[in-house]
């Protein structure tokens, strides 16, 4: 019997630049999808509630202010604490940072960078997690590419086009799960993508489960990314 992660972590510090000018007087997780009025840290928040999360930490940053005092008016579907690191503490320090201020530091957890729209099943992830006996699992998306991809035959004949075709690699989707050990594993500061995760795949302890086939997944980056988005949930 599994027990599945109650308590989350949702990185909201970016900037944003590329989605300027949503995100010159706010954090690009309260930039809002169109047509939902709904922020995109919001949504987040919404699905962590429904899948089993009971408390959340929220990291801010970048326009602190104006994320703690949306998270402050709003009726929230769960407990939320905000975290502000008064230097930059890089990204796996930042997650350190964050993850101290959990409510149970010897049970697993989850985390999200807060740019990421995705629905899918994390208690199926954690599950996954607990099998393989790992110390972090990442979630693994495949993007579409943005341009048309051409397929031609052995003779150089050009045989189909395909529009915004999925990519032939896995990238790290921005979700986790963590197990309790994890957090004494993160630097003080600087980025765990270059330290604590390498030195976990070299010793097998660093698991990928990749999203399952229809799950919906999409990082908000650009302005293009807001539209898009706004296009998908009006077709689902």
């Amino acid at each position: 019997m599994h027990t599945y992660p109650t308590q989350a972590v949702v990185l909201a510090g970016g900037q944003g630049s590329r989605l300027r000018p949503y995100t010159d007087d706010r954090p690009k997780p309260m930039v809002e999808i169109p047509g939902t009025g709904t922020p995109i840290i919001g949504h987040q928040l919404s699905w962590l509630a429904a899948e089993g999360v009971t408390d959340a930490v929220v990291s801010c940053g970048h326009l602190a202010e104006v994320l703690q005092e949306w998270l402050d008016s709003a009726v929230l579907p769960l407990r939320v604490t905000t975290v502000v690191e008064s230097e930059p503490l890089g990204r796996g320090g930042g997650l350190k940072y964050a993850a101290a201020r959990l409510p149970d530091p010897e049970q697993p957890w989850y985390a999200t960078n807060g740019d990421i729209w995705t629905r899918f099943s994390l208690r199926e992830m954690a599950a996954f997690h607990a099998e393989r006996d790992a110390t972090a699992t990442l979630a693994l998306a495949r993007p579409r590419i943005p341009w048309g991809a051409v397929e031609t035959d052995a003779f150089g004949h050009i045989t189909d086009f395909i529009e915004s075709p999925p990519s032939p690699y896995l990238i790290n989707a921005g979700v986790y799960v963590f197990s309790p050990t994890f957090t004494t594993l993160l630097p003080e500061r600087g980025d765990h993508e270059r330290t604590t995760f390498p030195r976990l795949a070299r010793e097998r302890r660093l698991a990928g489960y990749p999203l399952p086939h229809g799950a919906y997944w999409r990082a908000i980056d650009t302005a293009k990314d807001l539209t898009e988005a706004a296009k998908e949930l009006d077709a689902q």
